[in-house]
Protein backbone atom coordinates (compact mmCIF):
# COMPACT_ATOMS: atom_id res chain seq x y z
CA UNK A 1 0.00 0.00 0.00
CA UNK A 2 1.38 3.19 -0.86
CA UNK A 3 2.27 5.54 2.44
CA UNK A 4 0.73 8.94 2.03
CA UNK A 5 3.63 9.93 4.35
CA UNK A 6 5.90 10.14 1.01
CA UNK A 7 3.74 12.80 -0.46
CA UNK A 8 3.57 14.58 2.97
CA UNK A 9 7.45 14.89 2.97
CA UNK A 10 8.48 15.54 -1.23
CA UNK A 11 10.53 18.39 -1.00
CA UNK A 12 8.97 20.96 -3.31
CA UNK A 13 11.11 23.40 -2.29
CA UNK A 14 14.55 21.36 -3.26
CA UNK A 15 12.73 20.98 -6.74
CA UNK A 16 11.44 24.29 -6.93
CA UNK A 17 15.59 25.28 -6.33
CA UNK A 18 16.27 23.08 -9.05
CA UNK A 19 13.68 23.89 -12.07
CA UNK A 20 14.30 27.62 -11.25
CA UNK A 21 18.57 27.01 -12.19
CA UNK A 22 17.80 25.14 -14.53
CA UNK A 23 15.21 27.68 -15.98
CA UNK A 24 17.94 30.20 -15.68
CA UNK A 25 20.34 28.44 -17.26
CA UNK A 26 18.27 27.92 -20.26
CA UNK A 27 17.28 31.84 -20.37
CA UNK A 28 20.61 32.01 -20.63
CA UNK A 29 21.81 30.16 -23.26
CA UNK A 30 19.01 31.76 -25.10
CA UNK A 31 20.87 34.94 -24.54
CA UNK A 32 24.46 32.54 -25.77
CA UNK A 33 23.05 31.50 -28.87
CA UNK A 34 21.25 34.94 -29.61
CA UNK A 35 22.24 35.87 -33.41
CA UNK A 36 21.89 39.55 -33.79
CA UNK A 37 22.32 39.47 -37.98
CA UNK A 38 19.41 36.91 -37.92
CA UNK A 39 17.30 37.27 -34.99
CA UNK A 40 16.29 34.00 -33.21
CA UNK A 41 18.62 31.57 -30.93
CA UNK A 42 20.42 28.60 -32.45
CA UNK A 43 18.53 25.32 -31.19
CA UNK A 44 20.49 24.68 -28.07
CA UNK A 45 18.49 26.29 -25.41
CA UNK A 46 15.76 23.80 -27.01
CA UNK A 47 17.74 20.97 -27.11
CA UNK A 48 18.09 21.86 -23.16
CA UNK A 49 14.50 22.33 -22.86
CA UNK A 50 13.85 18.70 -23.98
CA UNK A 51 16.83 17.22 -21.74
CA UNK A 52 15.38 19.24 -19.08
CA UNK A 53 11.94 17.62 -19.56
CA UNK A 54 13.51 14.12 -19.77
CA UNK A 55 15.28 14.61 -16.65
CA UNK A 56 12.46 15.98 -14.77
CA UNK A 57 10.78 12.55 -15.86
CA UNK A 58 13.35 10.69 -14.75
CA UNK A 59 13.51 12.37 -11.27
CA UNK A 60 9.59 11.32 -11.19
CA UNK A 61 10.80 7.72 -11.58
CA UNK A 62 13.68 8.16 -9.74
CA UNK A 63 11.69 8.99 -6.29
CA UNK A 64 9.25 6.02 -6.60
CA UNK A 65 11.84 3.44 -6.37
CA UNK A 66 12.52 2.73 -2.67
CA UNK A 67 16.64 4.06 -2.57
CA UNK A 68 17.57 1.86 -0.26
CA UNK A 69 17.62 -1.15 -3.17
CA UNK A 70 20.00 1.02 -4.75
CA UNK A 71 22.37 -0.74 -2.64
CA UNK A 72 21.46 -3.97 -5.13
CA UNK A 73 22.64 -2.28 -8.33
CA UNK A 74 25.46 -0.18 -6.95
CA UNK A 75 28.53 -3.22 -8.19
CA UNK A 76 26.31 -4.23 -11.64
CA UNK A 77 26.24 0.01 -12.19
CA UNK A 78 29.52 -0.11 -11.56
CA UNK A 79 30.50 -2.94 -13.64
CA UNK A 80 28.40 -1.89 -16.36
CA UNK A 81 30.44 1.48 -15.90
CA UNK A 82 34.25 -0.01 -16.21
CA UNK A 83 32.73 -1.66 -19.71
CA UNK A 84 31.04 1.37 -21.27
CA UNK A 85 34.80 3.23 -20.63
CA UNK A 86 36.48 0.86 -22.13
CA UNK A 87 34.42 0.89 -25.14
CA UNK A 88 35.01 4.42 -25.45
CA UNK A 89 38.40 3.69 -25.82
CA UNK A 90 37.77 1.29 -28.34
CA UNK A 91 34.75 2.30 -30.24
CA UNK A 92 34.42 5.97 -29.04
CA UNK A 93 33.39 8.90 -30.72
CA UNK A 94 36.23 11.38 -31.26
CA UNK A 95 35.53 14.88 -30.55
CA UNK A 96 37.75 17.77 -30.49
CA UNK A 97 41.18 15.38 -30.45
CA UNK A 98 39.03 13.28 -27.63
CA UNK A 99 37.40 9.84 -27.41
CA UNK A 100 34.52 10.39 -24.47
CA UNK A 101 31.37 9.59 -26.54
CA UNK A 102 29.34 6.23 -27.10
CA UNK A 103 27.17 6.86 -30.06
CA UNK A 104 23.52 5.60 -29.54
CA UNK A 105 21.38 6.25 -32.49
CA UNK A 106 21.07 9.71 -33.55
CA UNK A 107 22.84 10.82 -29.41
CA UNK A 108 25.71 10.20 -27.83
CA UNK A 109 26.20 9.24 -24.78
CA UNK A 110 29.57 10.53 -22.04
CA UNK A 111 30.06 7.05 -19.91
CA UNK A 112 31.91 9.70 -17.94
CA UNK A 113 28.77 11.03 -16.57
CA UNK A 114 27.57 7.45 -15.30
CA UNK A 115 31.06 7.20 -13.83
CA UNK A 116 30.66 10.02 -11.13
CA UNK A 117 27.08 8.04 -10.28
CA UNK A 118 28.13 4.61 -9.60
CA UNK A 119 30.98 5.85 -7.76
CA UNK A 120 28.69 7.41 -5.36
CA UNK A 121 26.77 4.50 -4.88
CA UNK A 122 29.25 1.84 -4.75
CA UNK A 123 31.01 3.95 -1.73
CA UNK A 124 28.02 4.59 -0.42
CA UNK A 125 27.66 0.59 -0.40
CA UNK A 126 31.31 -0.12 0.65
CA UNK A 127 31.33 2.33 4.17
CA UNK A 128 27.16 1.00 4.65
CA UNK A 129 28.36 -2.28 4.66
CA UNK A 130 31.70 -2.00 5.69
CA UNK A 131 32.59 -3.39 9.81
CA UNK A 132 35.00 -0.54 10.66
CA UNK A 133 35.77 1.24 14.02
CA UNK A 134 37.02 4.27 14.49
CA UNK A 135 38.12 6.74 12.36
CA UNK A 136 39.55 5.23 8.90
CA UNK A 137 43.10 3.67 8.81
CA UNK A 138 45.51 3.64 5.15
CA UNK A 139 44.69 0.28 4.88
CA UNK A 140 41.64 0.23 5.17
CA UNK A 141 40.73 2.36 2.20
CA UNK A 142 42.78 0.67 0.19
CA UNK A 143 40.11 -1.48 -1.38
CA UNK A 144 37.41 1.99 -1.73
CA UNK A 145 40.25 3.84 -3.60
CA UNK A 146 41.07 1.01 -5.92
CA UNK A 147 37.45 0.96 -7.05
CA UNK A 148 38.13 4.66 -7.49
CA UNK A 149 41.33 4.44 -9.56
CA UNK A 150 39.57 2.00 -12.16
CA UNK A 151 37.41 4.08 -13.41
CA UNK A 152 39.68 7.63 -13.31
CA UNK A 153 42.38 6.01 -14.85
CA UNK A 154 40.11 5.32 -18.19
CA UNK A 155 38.57 8.47 -17.57
CA UNK A 156 41.92 10.27 -17.66
CA UNK A 157 43.22 8.29 -20.95
CA UNK A 158 39.74 9.44 -23.09
CA UNK A 159 41.63 12.48 -22.25
CA UNK A 160 39.25 13.96 -19.61
CA UNK A 161 40.94 15.25 -16.69
CA UNK A 162 37.86 17.46 -15.52
CA UNK A 163 35.86 14.52 -14.98
CA UNK A 164 38.40 12.39 -13.20
CA UNK A 165 39.75 14.83 -10.89
CA UNK A 166 36.21 15.84 -10.33
CA UNK A 167 35.14 11.50 -9.51
CA UNK A 168 38.37 12.33 -7.49
CA UNK A 169 37.00 14.63 -5.09
CA UNK A 170 33.37 13.55 -4.93
CA UNK A 171 35.13 9.92 -3.36
CA UNK A 172 37.56 11.99 -1.05
CA UNK A 173 34.54 14.05 0.34
CA UNK A 174 32.64 10.55 0.99
CA UNK A 175 35.49 9.58 2.50
CA UNK A 176 36.25 12.63 4.78
CA UNK A 177 32.21 12.44 5.98
CA UNK A 178 33.24 8.45 6.57
CA UNK A 179 35.84 9.90 8.94
CA UNK A 180 39.83 9.36 8.27
CA UNK A 181 42.85 8.86 10.89
CA UNK A 182 44.93 12.06 11.05
CA UNK A 183 48.20 10.22 9.95
CA UNK A 184 46.63 8.84 7.41
CA UNK A 185 45.35 12.42 6.15
CA UNK A 186 49.21 13.40 6.51
CA UNK A 187 50.81 10.52 4.59
CA UNK A 188 48.07 11.17 1.91
CA UNK A 189 48.92 14.95 1.04
CA UNK A 190 52.84 14.10 1.36
CA UNK A 191 52.51 11.09 -0.60
CA UNK A 192 50.55 13.81 -3.12
CA UNK A 193 53.09 16.06 -3.01
CA UNK A 194 56.15 13.94 -3.76
CA UNK A 195 54.29 12.49 -6.91
CA UNK A 196 53.23 15.60 -8.22
CA UNK A 197 56.37 15.17 -10.41
CA UNK A 198 55.42 12.00 -11.86
CA UNK A 199 51.84 13.01 -12.20
CA UNK A 200 53.33 16.03 -14.61
CA UNK A 201 55.29 14.09 -16.37
CA UNK A 202 52.53 11.41 -17.59
CA UNK A 203 49.93 15.04 -18.03
CA UNK A 204 49.50 15.58 -21.96
CA UNK A 205 51.27 18.68 -23.58
CA UNK A 206 48.14 20.58 -23.86
CA UNK A 207 47.12 19.67 -20.36
CA UNK A 208 50.47 21.10 -19.42
CA UNK A 209 49.81 24.32 -21.21
CA UNK A 210 46.77 24.81 -19.37
CA UNK A 211 48.10 24.79 -15.85
CA UNK A 212 51.23 27.08 -17.43
CA UNK A 213 48.48 29.55 -18.63
CA UNK A 214 46.45 29.52 -15.39
CA UNK A 215 49.81 30.60 -14.06
CA UNK A 216 50.17 33.26 -16.51
CA UNK A 217 47.50 33.79 -19.38
CA UNK A 218 48.96 36.82 -20.27
CA UNK A 219 52.07 35.44 -21.66
CA UNK A 220 50.04 34.46 -24.89
CA UNK A 221 47.19 36.27 -25.37
CA UNK A 222 45.77 35.10 -28.79
CA UNK A 223 46.73 31.50 -28.42
CA UNK A 224 46.41 29.28 -25.12
CA UNK A 225 45.50 32.33 -23.19
CA UNK A 226 42.97 33.46 -25.22
CA UNK A 227 40.10 31.34 -23.53
CA UNK A 228 40.45 32.53 -19.95
CA UNK A 229 41.78 36.28 -20.65
CA UNK A 230 38.58 36.62 -22.48
CA UNK A 231 36.08 35.17 -19.70
CA UNK A 232 37.62 37.43 -17.29
CA UNK A 233 37.04 40.24 -19.71
CA UNK A 234 33.19 38.99 -20.19
CA UNK A 235 33.24 38.62 -16.21
CA UNK A 236 34.32 42.11 -15.75
CA UNK A 237 32.52 43.94 -18.07
CA UNK A 238 29.63 43.09 -16.27
CA UNK A 239 30.36 45.34 -13.63
CA UNK A 240 27.85 46.05 -10.63
CA UNK A 241 24.05 46.11 -13.05
CA UNK A 242 25.40 43.69 -16.16
CA UNK A 243 25.03 44.96 -19.60
CA UNK A 244 21.27 43.73 -20.06
CA UNK A 245 19.91 40.70 -21.70
CA UNK A 246 21.23 40.10 -24.99
CA UNK A 247 23.26 42.92 -24.36
CA UNK A 248 26.65 41.37 -23.68
CA UNK A 249 29.53 42.09 -26.23
CA UNK A 250 31.64 39.65 -25.79
CA UNK A 251 29.19 36.97 -26.36
CA UNK A 252 27.18 38.43 -29.26
CA UNK A 253 30.37 39.32 -31.40
CA UNK A 254 31.46 35.61 -29.98
CA UNK A 255 34.68 36.47 -28.60
CA UNK A 256 33.63 34.11 -25.87
CA UNK A 257 35.11 30.43 -26.89
CA UNK A 258 32.63 27.71 -25.29
CA UNK A 259 30.03 29.89 -24.15
CA UNK A 260 27.47 27.12 -24.31
CA UNK A 261 29.51 24.97 -22.24
CA UNK A 262 32.39 25.56 -19.95
CA UNK A 263 31.99 29.33 -20.31
CA UNK A 264 28.13 29.68 -19.59
CA UNK A 265 28.59 31.64 -16.71
CA UNK A 266 30.69 34.58 -18.16
CA UNK A 267 28.15 35.18 -20.53
CA UNK A 268 25.65 35.46 -17.69
CA UNK A 269 27.71 37.39 -15.36
CA UNK A 270 28.18 40.16 -18.77
CA UNK A 271 24.65 40.54 -19.02
CA UNK A 272 23.65 40.54 -15.32
CA UNK A 273 26.19 41.70 -13.92
CA UNK A 274 27.42 41.42 -9.98
CA UNK A 275 24.06 41.54 -8.28
CA UNK A 276 22.81 38.57 -10.85
CA UNK A 277 26.00 36.45 -10.02
CA UNK A 278 24.85 36.67 -6.46
CA UNK A 279 21.49 35.66 -6.96
CA UNK A 280 22.82 32.39 -8.97
CA UNK A 281 25.41 31.86 -6.66
CA UNK A 282 23.16 32.46 -3.56
CA UNK A 283 20.64 29.73 -5.00
CA UNK A 284 23.61 27.18 -6.08
CA UNK A 285 24.73 27.71 -2.55
CA UNK A 286 21.22 26.70 -0.94
CA UNK A 287 21.52 23.82 -2.97
CA UNK A 288 24.62 22.80 -1.48
CA UNK A 289 23.13 23.42 1.79
CA UNK A 290 20.11 22.07 1.17
CA UNK A 291 21.35 18.83 0.24
CA UNK A 292 24.05 18.79 3.47
CA UNK A 293 20.29 18.79 5.05
CA UNK A 294 19.14 16.32 3.66
CA UNK A 295 22.45 14.16 4.57
CA UNK A 296 21.67 15.56 8.41
CA UNK A 297 18.44 14.40 8.44
CA UNK A 298 18.66 10.92 6.74
CA UNK A 299 17.97 8.09 9.30
CA UNK A 300 20.55 5.31 7.31
CA UNK A 301 24.06 5.31 6.22
CA UNK A 302 23.21 4.64 3.46
CA UNK A 303 20.99 7.16 2.37
CA UNK A 304 23.73 9.44 4.53
CA UNK A 305 26.25 8.53 2.36
CA UNK A 306 24.17 8.60 -0.79
CA UNK A 307 23.52 12.60 0.13
CA UNK A 308 26.72 13.63 1.05
CA UNK A 309 27.98 12.47 -2.82
CA UNK A 310 25.24 13.38 -4.37
CA UNK A 311 25.96 16.89 -2.75
CA UNK A 312 29.83 16.59 -2.95
CA UNK A 313 28.87 16.35 -7.03
CA UNK A 314 27.00 19.03 -7.24
CA UNK A 315 29.15 21.58 -5.02
CA UNK A 316 32.69 20.43 -6.75
CA UNK A 317 31.26 21.49 -10.00
CA UNK A 318 30.07 24.28 -9.24
CA UNK A 319 33.30 25.27 -7.38
CA UNK A 320 35.92 24.29 -10.00
CA UNK A 321 33.79 25.52 -13.24
CA UNK A 322 33.45 29.30 -11.33
CA UNK A 323 36.89 29.17 -10.23
CA UNK A 324 37.78 28.17 -13.79
CA UNK A 325 36.14 31.05 -15.52
CA UNK A 326 37.65 33.25 -13.38
CA UNK A 327 40.96 32.32 -13.45
CA UNK A 328 41.14 31.00 -10.30
CA UNK A 329 41.76 27.70 -11.55
CA UNK A 330 42.91 26.17 -14.68
CA UNK A 331 40.61 25.26 -17.65
CA UNK A 332 39.70 21.64 -17.08
CA UNK A 333 36.54 21.51 -18.87
CA UNK A 334 33.83 20.98 -15.87
CA UNK A 335 30.57 22.23 -16.91
CA UNK A 336 28.63 24.04 -14.53
CA UNK A 337 25.52 22.10 -13.20
CA UNK A 338 22.13 22.90 -14.45
CA UNK A 339 22.97 25.75 -16.35
CA UNK A 340 25.32 24.47 -19.20
CA UNK A 341 24.17 22.47 -22.07
CA UNK A 342 24.70 19.09 -22.36
CA UNK A 343 22.34 16.40 -22.01
CA UNK A 344 24.78 13.83 -20.31
CA UNK A 345 25.50 16.10 -17.34
CA UNK A 346 22.04 17.75 -16.87
CA UNK A 347 20.28 14.32 -17.03
CA UNK A 348 23.16 13.08 -13.89
CA UNK A 349 22.83 16.17 -12.26
CA UNK A 350 19.13 15.49 -12.38
CA UNK A 351 19.55 11.83 -11.52
CA UNK A 352 21.34 12.96 -8.38
CA UNK A 353 18.70 15.27 -7.13
CA UNK A 354 16.13 12.51 -7.65
CA UNK A 355 18.31 11.10 -5.18
CA UNK A 356 17.98 13.63 -2.62
CA UNK A 357 14.15 13.91 -2.95
CA UNK A 358 13.92 10.43 -2.80
CA UNK A 359 15.66 10.53 0.76
CA UNK A 360 14.02 13.36 1.98
CA UNK A 361 11.13 11.29 1.35
CA UNK A 362 11.77 8.71 3.49
CA UNK A 363 13.43 10.58 6.27
CA UNK A 364 10.42 9.49 9.03
CA UNK A 365 10.33 5.62 7.30
CA UNK A 366 13.32 3.73 8.68
CA UNK A 367 15.19 3.82 11.59
CA UNK A 368 15.48 6.00 14.43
Amino acid sequence: MFDRRLLQNFDWLLLGLVVLIAAMGIVNLYSAGYNRTAPGATPVYLKQIYWLCLGLTLVGLTVLYDYRHLQKLAYPLYILTVVLLLAVMFGGKMVSGSRRWLPLGPFSFQPSELAKIAIILVLARYFNRGLFSGPLRLKELLAPLALVLVPVVLIVRQPDLGSGILVLLVAMSMILFVGVNWRTLLISGLSLVLLSPVIWHFLKDYQRQRVLTFLNPEKDPLGAGYHILQSMIAVGSGQFWGKGFLQGTQSQLYFLPEQHTDFVFSVFAEEWGFVGSAVLLLLFTALAVWGLRVARDCKDRFGYLLAVGVTALIFWQIFINLCMVTGFLPVVGIPLPLFSYGGSSLITTLLGVGFLLNIRMRRYLYGG
